[in-house]
């Protein structure tokens, strides 16, 4: 093992810390290391980071005078939009899923440390009456899918559904569907693959170890999912498998449609090659960014980037002039995916984020830090809406479709409490809709809104939960429901479920019209 060449190139790009702690090392450790550094492509690694910190300071220039709001005519929007229009999508997006034409690409890099869990995010139960994970409620959904294009078209097709993980979630995210038999699905049309790790830096460009004999390193960000798709032959495998076109989206969303056919439909329909689910900030300071044009150019402009005067700026119909608010959910065909591969992935630009990151420090300690030290150098997966040709937004409502699990128990928004929530109301809705109704303990029919409780972090007081695998989108619950009363806690599933005791929660009630007497 040559370690003087090592010293000689490390000292080039001065990083010359990394061996400080060589000799303390075992022969195993040193060839750990030694393979860690020689990996490394040390000029690009430096590069990227002077333009990526100094696109950072100079993003903290306001945008306001290069902004135009998006084209009226390249949006929709489910609430202005007619039960006819929105049929015609749903019927086009169902012909698609049956004939095998569609995948959903999750992007499960990151771990669930903001949650206070050291396992993937897609594992965490959110105290459903269920017990379900995010990943049981999505596998499900597309269980479901399949089913309901089957029925109204005729054919089984497949949705493939592609899984990208990291060095920290692959592992455990694998264990966790095989031990749980894929929730059903078959696994060949479950794919998992990893994106890249990056060195994790310095404010002053130091690749930080996080062992004496092992470098930091930290996903690439969601933007690394064109990179790693086709480093990892998934490209090649959707063109086989047939697959026209994909929905991309966030593991933390609970309430996410997975391959929504009247998102997949209208997309299809129209010709995009790129689109985005959005929906309406619920006020002009909201800190999410906003899809707008930039520079004559699609892009994501976030919150810190724009004034507060430009936020609250107001059209003729009363709505914000920068209103589409981007949820992760995004809309891709295998056409222009390739494309991206093959022309604009290498000019993505990557974008800093200062992190708390462990650290070795000179005395050979590791420690976590209370503060941030350092960046993580991250790709977005929206940064490739500037390239495309036809790019579409749909608008669609934030309590049916938006709810993120990012923060602990104890953070005032984006918590298991206001998911569970979320859901919870969107699953009463759909009894009501349906022709249901509840009562309480008393016997009182309770209010169509149902009110929180004094504890803003508290659950809806309707605790009513529908297992994916009886209704998608609250479709077909009518003949199971109507002209029924139901006590809550209660979680309809399907009978198959409930026979073999995986889904029924305990006192869950169910009173007839005449009050169960």
């Amino acid at each position: 093992m040559e370690v003087e060449a090592l010293r000689t190139t490390v000292a080039e790009f001065g990083q010359e810390h990394l061996l400080d702690f060589w000799d303390e090392l075992s022969d195993d450790q040193r060839q750990h290391l030694h393979s860690d550094i020689s990996s490394l492509d040390l000029h690009d690694l430096t590069s990227v980071f002077e333009r990526s910190t100094q696109s950072s300071e100079k993003s903290t220039t306001k945008k306001d005078d290069r902004l135009e709001p998006f084209p009226e005519d390249m949006i929709a929007a489910v609430a202005r939009s007619t039960p006819e229009q929105l049929d015609e999508w749903r019927s086009v997006g169902l012909e698609l899923v049956s004939e095998g034409h569609v995948a959903v690409l999750l992007l499960a890099g990151g771990q669930g440390t903001r949650l206070g869990v050291d396992y993937p995010k897609g594992m965490y139960d959110v105290g459903l009456p269920s017990g379900k994970t995010l990943y049981q409620l999505q596998a499900e959904r597309i269980k479901k899918l399949e089913e309901l294009a089957e029925e109204r078209k005729g054919r089984r097709g497949k949705i493939t559904w592609y899984i990208m993980t990291s060095d920290h979630t692959g592992g455990k995210t694998k264990e966790f569907f095989s031990c749980h038999n894929y929730f059903g699905l078959d696994s060949s049309d479950v794919v998992m693959f990893e994106q890249a790790m990056r060195p994790c830096m310095t404010f002053d460009g130091k690749i930080i170890l996080d062992e004496k004999w092992k470098i930091a390193r930290a996903p690439d960000g969601n933007g690394g999912l064109y990179r790693a798709v086709g480093q990892n032959g998934i490209l090649d495998d959707m063109k086989k498998r047939g697959i026209k076109c994909m929905h991309i989206y966030g593991v933390d969303n609970i309430l996410v449609k997975l391959a929504d056919p009247v998102f997949m439909g209208y997309c299809y329909s129209r010709g995009a090659d790129c689109a985005a689910k959005v929906v309406q900030k619920s006020f002009p300071t909201e800190a999410v960014g906003v899809v707008c044009k930039c520079d004559g150019k699609y892009q994501v402009v976030e919150y810190s980037e724009i004034t507060i005067e430009t936020a609250q700026k107001r059209g003729l119909d009363g709505r914000l002039t920068f209103n589409a608010g981007n949820i992760c959910n995004h809309y891709l065909t295998v056409q222009f995916l390739e494309e991206l591969i093959r022309e604009h992935e290498p000019k993505l630009k990557h974008h800093v984020a200062k992190k708390k990151i462990p650290y070795v420090d000179k005395l050979g300690r590791r420690i976590s830090p209370e503060q941030p030290n350092g960046f993580k150098l991250e790709k977005f997966v929206f940064d490739v809406f500037q390239f495309a040709s036809n790019f579409q937004l749909f608008e669609v409502l934030r309590e049916d479709e938006f709810s993120p699990m990012k923060n602990s128990p104890t953070a005032e928004k984006d918590t298991p409490a206001t998911a569970r929530s979320a859901l919870m109301n969107l699953h009463y809705r759909y009894i009501l809709q349906a022709g249901g109704s509840f009562r309480d303990g008393v016997g009182q029919v309770l209010p169509l809104i149902p009110l929180r409780r004094s504890n803003s972090q508290s659950v809806f007081e309707v605790e009513c939960e529908i297992s994916p695998l009886l209704s998608y989108a609250g479709e077909g619950l009518e003949e199971t429901v109507r002209g029924n009363f139901y006590e809550a806690p209660l979680h309809l599933d399907v009978p198959s479920a409930r026979d073999d005791g995986n889904g029924t929660a305990p006192d869950s009630k169910k009173m007839k019209t005449d009050g169960g007497k």
